[in-house]
């Protein structure tokens, strides 16, 4: 949370991997103490943007209880996250109609779900996954983690001792401050010589997991990747709650794939049944740009996919919008943090110039259009083709690195040569008053 939480607002809260609950109580009263709230349209959906380079206005649609609502703005920034808030990713399986319990999916929790003496399954081994199987364990007869294929995991404190320590000397700005920069420190560090040693790094971690469970624990078929690490993202457990879990018998790992589902649970292609009363698809999301938003400029219909993206916010050719997208391999706020700053630059600097209107220009025609996130995990393969794309070199290259965004997003120049500026409801006027 030192690096998730916002670099303005203090984490004050002694666990630095923090339950969902605080994180909520954080962002309220953060909103409550910024009077954030009062300019939010609650439950209003979006449903189109449409750009008119005349009045250099966007007008923005969104449905409030089945009526449609009309806002326009001169500037528009996208925080929409990147995934499907409607329905999570589930795979097609055999035979699902025939199990007599119940299929759960994380996105979509019922709250009258009761588990506690169940059985249970968890499919998936991905960060939901891990946080599930212990967390239902405490409750369950029995928690079955079944993956097809392993993902790292790593253990760390819940609490970060240096922070809870300095925020005992020091004012809480100074010592969050610190701290968060520690951090950052720490996790590019770490990603880098993953990147460099990837034998070296993945040895280790395994070397780690195989400490935790004991020497006779299978960690080579439950929890050695087929990949690098950081080819996907690692899975962080608090306090070695998974692992606990399964010392402790309330949990296992299967690793294995689904045959078929049967009344009584699954059947598995190695032959093996896991009986279930509770099954719970873990099993990923489904990503969307700009949250699913329909975008017109000067009513053509843009798609996204076959556009460039410039500094991993804004859209070639797409004047006056940019798009709030975070990091794969550290905390998604810390992009966030840099990109409203630049938009702030960027509205700054038109205001002072009396510009009206701004878009990213590009100028060879022959730049390679690679795939927006170099990432092997299932939810982003799936989904590439639909997203933008990133060039090779900047402006137009997606950085997955904090200080080099840092030194562009935060000082780089704005007028860069890219960035098409114009002023048309100005030449407008002046035409009419010609």
């Amino acid at each position: 949370m030192y690096t998730l939480g916002y670099a303005f607002k203090p984490w004050t809260n002694a666990q630095s991997i923090a339950e969902g609950p605080a994180i909520l109580d954080y962002v309220k009263e953060t909103a409550r103490e910024y009077d954030v709230e009062r300019h939010i349209r609650f439950k209003h959906k979006v449903k189109r943007a449409a750009w008119d380079s005349q009045a250099a206005l966007w007008t923005v649609e969104a449905d409030h209880e089945n009526q449609i609502h009309r806002f326009t703005c001169s500037f528009l920034l996208m925080c929409a996250g990147y995934y499907d808030i409607e329905q999570g990713y589930l795979p097609h399986w055999e035979g699902v109609d025939r199990f007599n319990g119940r299929v759960v999916h994380p996105q979509n929790w019922p709250e009258d779900l009761d588990y506690a003496g169940k059985r249970v399954v968890v499919i998936g081994s991905g960060a939901t996954a891990v946080t599930l199987a212990p967390e239902m364990a405490k409750r369950a007869a029995h928690v079955v983690m079944l993956q097809r294929s392993p993902t790292y995991v790593v253990s760390r404190p819940a609490q970060d001792p240096i922070a809870n320590r300095l925020k005992r000397f020091l004012p809480r700005h100074v010592a969050y401050g610190m701290t968060r920069w520690k951090n950052v420190l720490m996790q590019s560090w770490f990603y880098n010589l993953a990147r460099r040693k990837p034998a070296r790094v993945k040895s280790h971690l395994i070397h780690l997991v195989q400490n935790e469970l004991g020497p006779d624990y299978d960690v080579a078929t439950h929890f050695t990747p087929r990949y690098d690490p950081w080819d996907q993202r690692l899975c962080l457990v608090p306090d070695s709650d998974l692992f606990n879990a399964i010392k402790l018998g309330r949990a296992s790992v299967v690793t294995d794939q689904i045959e078929t589902f049967t009344e009584h649970g699954l059947k598995l292609k190695s032959g093996a049944d896991l009986s279930a009363d509770i099954i719970v698809a873990a099993t990923g999301l489904n990503l969307v740009i700009l949250g699913g938003t329909e975008l017109a400029v000067d009513g053509a219909p843009v798609d996204l996919a076959t556009r460039l993206t410039y500094k991993g916010m804004m859209f070639e050719g797409v004047p006056n919008l940019a798009s709030v997208f975070g990091y794969t391999n550290a905390s998604w706020t810390l992009k966030a943090d840099l990109t409203c700053a630049y938009v702030c630059r960027l509205i700054s600097y038109m205001d002072a110039r009396g510009l009206k209107q701004v878009r990213p220009r590009n100028a060879d025609p022959n730049i390679p259009r690679l795939p927006w996130l170099d990432f092997s995990s299932g939810y982003i393969t799936r989904a590439m083709a639909r997203f933008p794309k990133q060039g090779a070199e900047a402006p137009w290259r997606v950085h997955q690195n904090y200080f080099r965004d840092l030194r562009l997003l935060r000082h780089g120049r704005i007028d860069d040569g890219v960035l098409d500026f114009s002023s048309p409801r100005a030449a407008a006027d002046a035409k009419a008053a010609a």
